[in-house]
């Protein structure tokens, strides 16, 4: 019997790649999309007068992102650039331990995303509620707002799910390397103590 596990496990990726260089280039895309971001952050804290963003445009009260907020989001920012670097690392360095938090992540987001695309489901009318607090000059904005809410359901499903789709596949991709990975510890492992019983016997 092949246990599910074994049965969807595979070392390549995206068709070419294998699934340790697959995790090398996830993790660093992903460390320097949140290195961009981060700069975004501490350039709209160093000058808060030019990119400070208030709600007015939205119609709101409050302020869209204040400093305290833009403080804890750019330091997520930065403990994603150090989850992804300890990925990247382990990949390369071929030591699993350190691709298990990058994983966590992964599961993290993809539960996140589950959730909005079933809070859609149970909450529909959410998305109309999101329309009316767009800007009124973004793009196409009454267009979408005229559709029914069955027509914008199906479409924000049908995008939420080719997002999951995506994510599941890079989850697998991370899963695989790992279990590559920590393969070649054992194996590597193996060969040192078989290598070591050999020698006693012949001494």
């Amino acid at each position: 019997m092949i246990s599910p596990w074994d049965r969807w496990y595979s070392t390549s990726c995206c068709l070419c790649c294998h699934v340790r260089t697959g995790t090398i280039i996830l993790g660093v895309w992903y460390m320097l999309i949140n290195a961009v971001v981060l700069l975004i952050l501490l350039t709209a804290l160093s000058d808060p007068e030019q990119y400070h963003l208030t709600s007015a445009e939205l119609a709101n009260d409050l302020d869209v992102m204040d400093d305290a907020n833009m403080c804890i989001a750019s330091a997520i920012s930065l403990l994603m650039i150090l989850i992804c670097g300890m990925a990247t690392y382990g990949a390369y360095k071929l030591r699993a331990a350190w691709i298990i938090p990058f994983f966590c992540y992964q599961i993290f987001d993809f539960a996140l995303n589950t959730l909005v695309a079933v809070s859609i489901v149970v909450y529909p009318n959410t998305i109309q509620d999101y329309l009316q607090q767009l800007p009124e000059n973004f793009p196409y904005k009454e267009e979408i707002a005229a559709l029914s809410n069955v027509c914008l359901v199906l479409m924000v499903l049908l995008f939420i799910g080719c997002i999951l789709s995506f994510k599941a596949y890079l989850i697998a991709c991370v899963w695989n390397c790992y279990r590559y990975v920590s393969g070649r510890g054992s194996s590597e492992i193996l060969l040192y103590v078989t290598t070591n019983d050999t020698t006693v016997r012949h001494l």
